[in-house]
């Protein structure tokens, strides 16, 4: 017999895409980003942006969204235990100090000092009832609850001067790590690396720009075909309104949880 039921799930769309400043000086994009979703619809996503004065801050972007999300994978993570604020505390701060260690691992390795590996971290879980981040340096951490509240649950941290940030393996950067708990009903979250945060971000108030993200959040909720909702999230970012404003890399993971009807005996999603 065909049943009818609801389906609930997190849809994302990310991309990281070079800045027109690296395609003109043939240089790499220096961003990274990683996301996975988890048993009980837990969504875990990092978002990393490489110092472009470090000679690996590309390695060291994707090493640390790569172990981020690998050290929250590997945790028993239920909604049950992220009711408790010190189990969500702790659980990002292991995942930040996992990337930290294997960030500075991969400098050894590679006879380098922990410096020339240089990177801001965004790390974020999320569920239809809270969602918590940890940052170090530049980006932008947002939510949206049901009722169409939009917080911005970071801020960028750009240290004493313009264009100055706090990175993993700056000294003292664990103290001055951002971290911020919303226990709300949760619908649309995104993470965002500095190239983008003068769009998304009223850096007066340190409010999140309305019509950045909404249109945003429509995108991915209504994105049935995962391959062409990131070709046209890519297109989006290298469209002459983005890069008017920024010659940054970019990076932008958006996501919706959504629900749906559907037939059958069971359906389900997975992250890439």
């Amino acid at each position: 017999m065909n049943t009818t039921k609801q389906i609930s799930h997190w849809r994302v769309v990310a991309a990281s895409v070079c800045g027109t400043s690296h395609v003109k000086n043939k240089q790499l994009c220096q961003d990274a980003h990683h996301w996975q979703l988890l048993p009980g619809n837990v969504l875990v996503a990092a978002a990393a942006d490489g110092a472009g004065s470090a000679s690996q801050g590309k390695v060291g972007a994707m090493v640390a969204v790569e172990t981020a999300i690998e050290a929250l994978s590997l945790k028993e993570i239920t909604r049950e235990s992220l009711a408790q604020d010190a189990f969500v505390q702790s659980l990002l701060n292991e995942a930040l100090l996992a990337a930290k260690k294997a960030v500075e691992d991969e400098a050894v390795a590679c006879s380098k000092q922990p410096q020339d590996l240089a990177t801001t971290l965004i790390i974020m879980v999320a569920t239809p009832e809270m969602v918590a981040v940890v940052q170090i340096g530049d980006g932008l951490a947002v939510a949206k609850d049901n009722q169409g509240n939009l917080l911005a649950l970071t801020i960028p941290d750009n240290g004493e001067y313009i264009n100055e940030t706090i990175f993993l393996t700056s000294p003292g950067a664990l103290d001055s790590a951002q971290m911020r708990l919303w226990r709300e009903t949760i619908v649309n979250v995104s993470l965002l690396t500095d190239g983008l945060q003068m769009l998304a971000l009223n850096m007066v108030v340190g409010e999140p720009h309305k019509p950045f993200f909404f249109p945003l959040f429509d995108f991915v909720e209504s994105a049935e075909d995962k391959t062409l909702a990131k070709e046209q999230l890519v297109k989006f970012l290298g469209s002459e309104r983005i890069t008017q404003r920024t010659d940054d890399d970019l990076t932008l993971i958006v996501a919706a949880f959504k629900e749906e009807e559907a037939g059958g005996q069971g359906a389900g999603s997975r992250g890439e």
